[in-house]
């Protein structure tokens, strides 16, 4: 392929970004990532200085240590620049407006690198204050959570009454009609589901503390049926493990975004005591102990587990003589362990990398990719999402069949959860689902796994919605509402309205070939998928 000219982009005058004369430290910045940001900057009106010099307004490093590599502490202090993490850029594109810069600030005050707490306005010489705006949770987004990736160790919910009812997701992933297996690529050229640890997902994760008792409170509300409070739970995480300091007052927290009123109150009792009276109270209860434990079965959804509760029913050894229970509930009773157990991700490559070997001797430049939270650069994952489809646009009518049967043979797949085949009738859209156990090779502990294959013209769909994360999913579709359009893992289809006046899709999905064109339709800043864990 011939290089690509090296075009400076166009600059705009009125952009997010104006105004800004910007330094940056590369150290500890992975390369095309800093391309990207340079691009951002320039487009929206920065204008980016080297050498560093009195012009510059904003010096932006990784963290302090990286900083103080490349400028001296008494030269920075010298000037009036901004010292902010690169963190302060990242969460301004993705929100589309400038970030409170107090809360990014890079404190000098030791070798640790941590952001500072919000100083007195105009104190000190490297932080000029801002006044912050108050992010907004947007309630549609609570509303309309689905719980398809809130939990790692378990990213289906299944409808009760419905055992074999897949879950409806939003999905999309790079590739133009002529890709192969053998050049599986994203919309930057870069190859999908590789180990590269730059695509990696490694937030400082200094707040433990608080994130674990979010996580279990997480599971809490979703084994109660109430996703709105589980979903304000899942979207505070990611928020507070990309924090690069330890929080040790919610001063320094309660303008972040999805930090409202009540997890500022969490966070502070749980900075203060070591813990939290809600989860304390709730562990308590038996009702909600149970409920909780029951919905941890695969297949076993709230109401469910409030009625094996009514029937008496404490422990999990009380379900295995539990006549009510269906074929896939009790698989996902028998191996409750072996699913909870997440895979490292070194197991998840390797697995990815078997399952497209087999695929291709079945039928030659299939595309198999993990996706999920192994897409998303996790280091770990609670079950495997693969997203299938062929370039061709019609050998993947019929795949999975056939490919089911070889892992069956090999004893990679064990046991069926879901099996359904559309392509061959070109129902539902043409999309095949099956959901089952695994084991990986030499080993008899199960695994979740799940295999979607696409018709070639709507794979761009279902990959966005199978590498998720659940917040993104839901922004991206409450902004497709915004704009006349339903979004699901098999299309973007324009709203119509039914005689009731409720709003339905229409029956025709807008074709796009990578997911960076759905973002792009959608006025959505593009996400490489390890910065999708929002």
């Amino acid at each position: 392929m011939a290089p690509k000219k090296d075009k400076s982009p166009l600059s705009d005058p009125d952009g997010m970004f104006s105004g800004m004369v910007v330094f940056l430290i590369e150290t500890g910045v992975q390369s095309r990532r800093l391309q990207i940001w340079k691009q951002k900057l320039v487009q929206m009106g920065a204008k980016i200085e080297d050498p560093f010099s009195k012009n510059v307004t904003h010096v932006f490093a990784m963290d302090a240590n990286s900083l103080l590599q490349k400028v001296d502490r008494e030269r920075l202090s010298r000037f009036k620049a901004k010292l902010l993490a690169y963190q302060w850029l990242e969460d301004s594109l993705t929100k589309g407006e400038k970030a409170s810069e107090d809360l990014y600030v890079l404190s000098l005050q030791s070798r640790g690198g941590s952001l500072s707490p919000k100083a007195d306005n105009g104190s000190h010489p490297n932080s000029s204050e801002i006044t912050p705006k108050k992010s907004r949770s947007s309630t549609e987004d609570a509303k309309n959570a689905s719980p398809r990736h809130m939990n790692d160790t378990k990213e289906l919910v299944v409808d009760d009454s419905q055992d074999t009812k897949s879950a409806s997701s939003l999905a999309s992933r790079s590739s133009s009609p002529e890709v192969t297996s053998s050049e599986v690529i994203d919309s930057h050229n870069n190859p999908v589901g590789t180990s590269d640890s730059s695509s990696l997902y490694k937030p400082p994760d200094l707040n433990r503390n608080i994130t674990e008792i979010f996580g279990k409170l997480i599971n809490i509300y979703r084994a109660l049926g109430d996703d709105r409070r589980s979903f304000s739970y899942y979207k505070a995480i990611p928020v507070i493990e990309k924090l690069p300091f330890k929080i040790e007052s919610v001063d320094q927290v309660k303008h972040l975004p999805a930090i409202g009123k009540s997890m500022q109150d969490h966070i502070q009792e749980i900075v203060t005591t070591g813990k939290l009276s809600k989860l304390e109270h709730f562990e308590k209860d038996e009702k909600v102990k149970t409920i909780s434990l029951f919905g941890e079965v695969w297949g076993i959804g709230p109401a469910t587990a409030l009625k094996l509760y009514e029937k008496g029913h404490r422990t999990l050894d009380d379900l295995k003589n539990e006549d009510s229970l269906t074929h896939s509930q009790r698989l996902g009773l028998k191996y409750f362990d072996d699913i909870q157990t997440r895979i490292p991700r070194h197991e998840v490559e390797e697995m990815e990398r078997l399952l497209q070997k087999v695929g291709e001797e079945i039928l030659p430049s299939v595309i198999v990719v993990c996706g999920g939270s192994y897409r998303r650069g996790k280091s770990s994952c609670g079950d495997m999402d693969i997203v299938i489809t062929h370039a061709d646009g019609k050998s993947h009518i019929g795949f999975l069949p056939k490919f089911i049967k070889r892992l069956k043979d090999m004893k990679f797949l064990r046991e069926d959860l879901v099996f359904s085949v559309h392509s061959t009738e070109g129902t539902d859209s043409g999309v095949d689902t099956y959901f089952g156990l695994c084991t990986y090779p030499g080993r008899e502990l199960r695994h979740r796994i799940d295999f979607k294959v696409y018709p070639r013209d709507i794979y761009a769909f279902g990959l966005i919605a199978w590498t998720g994360n659940d917040v993104l999913n839901r922004r991206l579709r409450l902004l497709a509402e915004s704009k006349g359009f339903h979004l699901d893992d098999t299309g973007l289809f324009p709203a119509t309205h039914s005689s009731g006046g409720k709003r339905t899709k229409g029956s025709a999905s807008l074709k796009f070939d990578t997911e960076k064109q759905v973002f792009d339709f959608l006025g959505f800043p593009w996400l490489e998928p390890n910065e999708r864990n929002l």
